[in-house]
């Protein structure tokens, strides 16, 4: 066996097991068991179980921060608000082919400690410029005032990482028998119908009708 291929198959254990079990929940044995390899090739490759962990953060977010500065330069003959459409679809659609990482990245961070301290001040970082750079500029011919935007900014990165977050709704409700590739395009649909109502009325909530 490579050492390529001894390096994902420990990487694959990890996180299924992290899905599962959740960080602290999984120890060094448990993934070497899983990955049918000695222990001690697990301290060969990635020191330990946080270096594995670290290791595996950056195999998720170099690719996915690539993809999303490559949708950010695509051709500006596109208007704003059809270039966001791509990039919701272009990231659904990569956390939907690393589901279960994403879900474990997405439970991690709620949580404060270190690492995720250090995915915020890089990649995080990274996420939240390029993303609200295009949201609002995708605003930017609406009545949305500048005090809505946070608000809206923030409530369109939930709704991005939500299904992520609720992984057993969504398999119970949402997914049954579709495949990935609709439930990108349906998932992309439900925010883009949020949007032309946050396009059309201005970030402002419907008003409410009178009770007679």
């Amino acid at each position: 066996m490579t050492k390529s291929s001894t390096r994902q198959k420990v990487m694959d254990a990890a996180c299924l097991l992290f899905y599962t079990k959740g960080y602290t929940g999984t120890s060094v044995r448990d993934i070497a068991a899983k990955a049918k390899v000695n222990v001690s090739l697990i301290s060969y490759h990635f020191t330990n179980k946080q270096g594995l962990l670290e290791h595996l953060m950056v195999q998720y977010f170099e690719p996915y921060i690539e993809l999303l500065e490559e949708q950010q330069n695509v051709e500006q003959r596109f208007s704003s608000q059809e270039r966001l459409r791509k990039m919701i679809e272009v990231i659904i659609q990569y956390k939907k082919q690393h589901h279960q990482f994403t879900c474990f990245i997405h439970r991690e961070l709620t949580l404060d400690n270190v690492l995720v301290r250090e995915m915020m001040v890089t990649y995080l970082a990274k996420e939240k410029y390029i993303l609200f750079k295009l949201f609002k500029e995708s605003l930017k011919h609406t009545r949305v005032k500048q005090m809505q935007l946070q608000h809206l900014f923030l409530q369109f990165k939930g709704m991005l990482m939500m299904p992520f977050l609720m992984p057993y709704e969504m398999r119970e409700h949402v997914l049954w028998d579709q495949s990935p590739e609709f439930f990108v395009k349906q998932y992309t649909e439900t925010i883009m119908h949020w949007l032309e109502h946050v396009y059309q009325s201005g970030g402002l909530p419907p008003k409410k009708e009178s009770i007679m």
